[in-house]
């Protein structure tokens, strides 16, 4: 996808440029292209910026370690500020507010679509990954190993038995 100019939103219509998703993302591993839809609102001093795409993606099951296709669905929005950028101190460490944390870009920058729902995709990969409800995980067998001795100690094994007779 191509990144957006934040100025030009303004002269779409509404304000609102509408993007209709059917690719593979970059760095995003899926059997199927990512579908859906996309809108990016401009509301002066922020983006507001929704999707809803889906994906199917091949997974490891973290019981049983077997691969499993799951359906990734996404449904977010997220408001993004706009404000100039402030300016860098260096090395040196600067305390960070709470409302500081938050996505912000330049009026006049870009704004990445792509990088966006891939972000929202990945957030969107479940953090247990199961392959279905009642999966019991890896069967263990509780047979004991079998201890091979070393031939060259048989002679010690045999001297053994007979001090402890």
């Amino acid at each position: 996808m191509r990144a957006i100019h934040i100025p030009q939103i303004l002269t779409a219509p509404n304000r609102t440029i509408s993007l209709d998703v059917a690719e593979h993302l970059p760095e995003l591993e899926t059997l199927t292209p990512v579908i859906g839809e996309m809108s990016v609102t401009h509301e002066g001093t922020y983006l507001n910026v929704r999707a809803q795409a889906n994906a199917i993606m091949t997974l490891e099951c973290d019981r049983c370690l077997n691969s499993y296709n799951a359906r990734i669905q996404v449904n977010a929005s997220e408001l993004v500020w706009l404000e100039e950028a402030a300016p860098e101190a260096g090395s040196v460490e600067t305390e960070v507010e709470l409302e500081d944390l938050v996505e912000s870009l330049s009026p006049q920058g870009y704004f990445h679509p792509g990088e966006w729902l891939y972000e929202q995709m990945c957030l969107a990969i479940p953090q247990k990954q199961i392959c279905r409800p009642g999966c019991q995980g890896i069967e263990v067998k509780n047979n004991p190993p079998q201890i091979e001795i070393d031939h060259r100690w048989a002679a010690l094994s045999s001297l053994k038995q007979q001090l402890s007779e």
